[in-house]
């Protein structure tokens, strides 16, 4: 592996990974809130705004994976590649639900108020939520490594985003405990973050 191409790799990685932790962070989202006079002059066009900001840092580093993949360690054959495509589209599928779920957490002003407050909202579990804590940890993961090809660049991309999506989910779920308080403390107990599990009452 081209030791240049590597270490141009992970720099974008750790440059969309900071940007990205930067920009989803309670702190950061104050601070446009305060700069722009009030929430009502950003709650419409935060998240827009953070998934353009998140398509534009993450844009090169898939322009120099595809022009720099590295050596081939294997492609599935079919009908093998075609089951681990349809796996990805299912849990694509399963992802947007997650959001139709618990529309309420992606809302700006939900995220900056104080638990118990009308503007945070009811934790209301239902729907995936009440199998995991975060569907969208487990979703990445599963589109990540049932990638039906892989080479030596890819599968360094693959394990140094694996890590970042565990570390993000920490750093989510703070940020429910900030919005819910004791009622999420409550239900991470009841609840596993990852491995899907029938037994939530």
């Amino acid at each position: 592996m081209d030791s240049a191409t590597t270490l141009i790799l992970v720099f974008c990685l750790g440059a969309f990974a900071t940007l990205h932790s930067l920009t989803a962070s309670l702190s950061f989202k104050r601070f446009v809130v305060r700069k722009a006079g009030g929430i009502s002059r950003v709650e419409n066009l935060y998240m827009p705004g953070y998934s353009l900001v998140a398509f534009v840092t993450i844009a090169p580093l898939v322009y120099l994976l595809l022009k720099n993949p590295g050596p081939t360690l294997y492609v599935l054959p079919s009908p093998w590649r075609w089951l681990m495509i349809s796996g990805q589209g299912i849990t694509a599928l399963a992802t947007s639900k997650a959001l139709l779920d618990a529309p309420h957490r992606f809302k700006l002003r939900a995220q900056l108020a104080a638990p118990k407050t009308p503007e945070a909202g009811e934790l209301n579990i239902k729907g995936i939520y009440r199998w995991l804590r975060d569907p969208f940890l487990l979703s990445g993961l599963i589109i990540l490594w049932l990638t039906p090809f892989m080479t030596l660049n890819l599968l360094l991309i693959y394990i140094l985003t694996s890590g970042y999506l565990y570390l993000g989910s920490l750093h989510w779920e703070k940020r429910l405990i900030s919005q819910f308080g004791e009622e999420y403390r409550k239900y991470q107990k009841r609840v596993h973050r990852i491995i899907p599990s029938p037994d939530f009452a």
